[in-house]
């Protein structure tokens, strides 16, 4: 399989590069640096020489806080940019799955979405996705957007890494961090190892139309951490706080939860979030604590 990667240098980008020479693809990996989406004729003549069956679109621009004040950036890249990639897709012939997010949903229900569920995102990160989401598939009906969430993994920045930096600095009052996390957003946590196996094999495939693909079950960022926190064995406390009182530029969706129906349609199964934890602390050289059975 021949495939084409945008965003090769990001969390998911590094894991995609290192399953795809596992299974020894044909690979052709572009970073931000390499291609900038917005430059339609740069990414036509990318596509074009590396005649890719597969395009893999993970570049974006992912800094959800900073997407509301640089709302014309947050289009220009995660939509016009997509749009971009699609119509050069279009072109070679080539097959295109999108990543997209679970932000494209308000937070509103109280049971998974499932991926026929309107769009009504609340944040300009969520609009810009959710309107590359619907101007992709009218460019290629064929294409597979794979809608994932709060992604974890080696890298570069993640929650589990700043949690385990928070609990390892020792406060000069007490001799035990303590760490407020907010307990009124749930949703699944996603290893990116998971996440880049789950892909490569909906592109064997051949899949299309959106399929939501996370690790199963879910918890709110609280539960998330203190999980971390116990894993680790790292002498720290999580507070339980809410939303409220920690207020941020863009809002985040209440209850964010994908169901896995469409991926397991596919006969894909992801891990439970708590054992992908376990193997992100693992590979990370912390040792985590034995699991309770």
């Amino acid at each position: 399989m021949r495939v084409t990667l945008f965003g090769a240098s990001g969390l998911l980008g590094q894991d995609l590069v290192r399953e795809l020479n596992r299974e020894q693809d044909q690979l052709t990996a572009f970073s931000v640096e390499d291609a900038d989406l917005r430059d339609h004729a740069r990414v036509r003549d990318l596509v074009r020489h590396s005649r890719p069956d597969w395009i893999l679109l993970l570049a974006a621009y992912t800094d959800v806080d900073g997407c509301e004040s640089n709302r014309d950036l947050a289009f220009a890249v995660n939509c016009d940019g997509a749009v971009n990639v699609a119509e050069a897709a279009r072109e070679a012939g080539s097959r295109l799955l999108f990543v997209s997010t679970d932000y494209v949903f308000d937070g509103s229900k109280r049971s998974p979405y499932q991926t026929g569920d309107p769009r009504n995102p609340t944040s300009v990160y969520g609009e810009s996705k959710a309107r590359a989401e619907e101007r992709l598939i009218e460019i290629l009906p064929e294409v597979c957007i794979a809608r994932t969430s709060w992604l974890f993994g080696h890298g570069g920045k993640c929650f589990p890494a700043t949690i385990l930096k928070l609990a390892s600095t020792r406060p000069e009052i007490s001799a035990v961090p303590e760490i407020s996390v907010v307990n009124d957003q749930r949703g699944s946590p996603t290893f990116t190892v998971d996440l880049a196996s789950a892909l490569v094999k909906l592109c064997r495939a051949s899949a299309h139309g959106i399929v939501h693909v996370t690790n199963s079950g879910n918890c709110t960022w609280y539960e998330f951490a203190t999980e971390i926190v116990r894993m680790s064995g790292l002498p720290a406390a999580v507070k339980p706080v809410t939303t409220a009182q920690f207020p941020r530029p863009a809002h985040r969706p209440a209850y964010s939860v994908l169901s896995p129906d469409s991926l397991h349609a596919y006969n894909i199964h992801m891990p439970e979030w708590q054992d992908a934890l376990r193997r992100y602390l693992a590979s990370a050289q912390v040792v985590p604590a034995p699991a309770v059975r």
